[in-house]
């Protein structure tokens, strides 16, 4: 028998932001919280580092401030194809541009103030029915396991909730240049084969990041296919290398099961297209900790299905605009002549507007506006 090192209520596999949300939210609802990565803070990743409104309010009920860091900040989203661009602004509030690695940072900061246990650096190498392996031998005793290991998750593996569906994979490749940024939303630049999309990050710096169904040869040839924004970066130096990393649309039947949960992407994941990815993290790590106060990890799983449902939808028709090329330029000419269409989507996507409220005749009216457009 294997002795345990120590205990803790919950143990949290894996130290991105999925899983630093879910363990500042269970520690603010008064759980004893462990977290283990595999890695050192601060974790980079390939993403287009742009936060919704919806999740600057989210890491500000986490009690994440980013006040005093370099950031960005955007009023609303712009669409920009080879013949039409237009414009919405949010409903309410406005958009944080920030480096992945100093928002998590951030976050990790917040666990430290708040006293959860971290493992950085750790590699988890089993879970069992009240415990968590870790390296070559130790074990730690805990009530509950919550697995935020990302898309690859060993953790959901190991706890039998691998069942569901892989509907797409597509490439995500970022990079970072310093250039006062010209604009003061984010933009997104819709291509034959990808899109680009440009999040203001800093006075002097934007984040550029190219998603597509197959990967280009670089980050310049990806760049070669959006020639109005190859020509606002010309005389810009590119201050990181490119880095990539696949993103994934997965469902899966069950994000929950004994005493373990899912969170982040290793519960399921839409296209980055979205840019909701942390939105939805944030908001299952409150659902979680509600869970877990309950005692009822059915309760999360409800939640988590509601939680996918807007960003699922919103995906599904973005991602129609990038594998039809008629759907997606009658999309950009009708948001282009009747900006009040693009406005309404915005709000749907950002929450403002429920997919009840919009209903189908806001869906009809849609339809037929892109039809005529």
């Amino acid at each position: 028998m294997v002795k345990s090192i120590f205990s803790t209520d919950v143990f949290v596999c894996g130290g991105g932001p999925a899983g630093l949300a879910a363990a500042i939210a269970l520690r603010q609802r008064g759980f004893d919280v462990t977290i283990a990565d595999y890695f050192r803070p601060p974790i980079d990743k390939a993403c287009g580092e742009g936060l919704m409104p919806d999740s600057v309010a989210a890491l500000r009920g986490l009690g994440v401030s980013l006040d005093g860091l370099e950031t960005g900040a955007f009023r609303g989203i712009r669409f920009v194809g080879s013949e039409h661009c237009s414009t919405a602004d949010f409903p309410e509030g406005a958009g944080v541009g920030i480096r992945r690695t100093v928002l998590h940072q951030a976050m990790c900061e917040r666990a430290r103030d708040l006293g959860i246990h971290t493992l950085w650096e750790t590699r988890v190498s089993g879970i069992g029915p009240d415990y968590v392996r870790i390296g070559a031998g130790g074990q730690v005793s805990c009530r509950w396991i919550v697995g935020a290991d990302g898309n690859h998750s060993q953790i959901r593996r190991w706890a039998g909730l691998d069942s569901g569906r892989n509907l797409l994979c597509r490439i995500g490749v970022r990079r970072h240049y310093a250039v006062q940024p010209w604009s003061e939303y984010v933009e997104i630049y819709w291509g034959e084969r990808s899109q680009m999309y440009v999040t203001p990050i800093a006075p002097g710096e934007v984040c550029v990041a190219n998603i597509s169904r197959k990967r280009f040869s670089s980050f310049e040839a990806a760049l070669r296919e959006f020639p109005q924004l190859r020509a606002r970066l010309c005389n810009a130096e590119a201050v990181t290398p490119a880095k990539g990393a696949p993103t994934f649309t997965r469902r899966l039947r069950r994000v929950a099961q004994s005493n373990v949960a899912l969170i982040g992407e290793a519960s399921g994941s839409c296209d980055a297209i979205t840019g909701e990815g942390l939105a939805m993290a944030f908001r299952q790590a409150i659902a979680l900790s509600d869970a877990m106060v309950s005692k009822d990890l059915n309760m999360y799983e409800r939640e988590h299905r509601k939680i996918a449902t807007l960003p699922q939808v919103m995906a599904r028709a973005m991602l129609l605009m990038d594998g039809n090329g008629w759907v997606r330029d009658r999309a950009l000419r009708a948001f282009d002549a009747k900006p009040h269409l693009f406005q309404q989507l915005l709000s749907l996507h950002v929450g403002e507007t429920s997919l009840a409220r919009f209903g189908v005749g806001g869906t009809l009216s849609l339809g037929w506006n892109l039809l005529t457009a």
